[in-house]
């Protein structure tokens, strides 16, 4: 069962598709884009990348943050984002802890959910019926 809408996110530390230490705390006063996705370059998850991709101008105008987390490590995560010029992070969790922690644990990977953060860091919105052509248009939807 995902985590309900009102609780507080779960903070995390992991690295990013270039490297850097990243943890939610860093984005705190902003709303957060968190999605799950279960591999990287693949027909599904690579449309809902692309999704992002085209609508980012629109998270960006709105001072949101887009993050993308799957259980493929910083390289996987590197070419993938060069090969569809993905302009936001994606996170490595090979572990699986911040996959299991957002309650996104598919076994091996991660389950295809997204969790929209507010300013104060609690969850304001859980989409677990992602369509992943329309994806970054049905989060921003959510926003008006």
């Amino acid at each position: 069962m995902v985590l309900a809408v009102g609780t507080k996110a779960p903070d995390f530390t992991t690295k990013d598709d270039a490297g850097n230490t990243v943890s939610l705390s860093d984005f705190a006063g902003k709303v957060v884009v968190l999605y799950f996705y279960p591999k990287d370059d693949t027909p599904g998850c690579t449309k809902e990348a692309q999704s992002f991709r085209d609508n980012y101008s629109q998270y960006q105008d709105k001072e949101m943050v887009v993050l993308g987390v799957s259980r493929d490590d910083e390289a996987s995560h590197k070419l993938f984002k060069e090969k569809y010029g993905l302009p936001f992070s994606l996170l490595a969790d090979t572990d699986g802890t911040i996959t299991k922690a957002y309650d996104a644990d598919g076994g091996n990977y991660s389950k295809r959910v997204t969790y929209l953060i507010d300013a104060d860091g609690k969850i304001a919105y859980v989409d677990e019926n992602v369509k992943t052509d329309s994806h970054a248009q049905d989060i921003l939807a959510r926003m008006v």
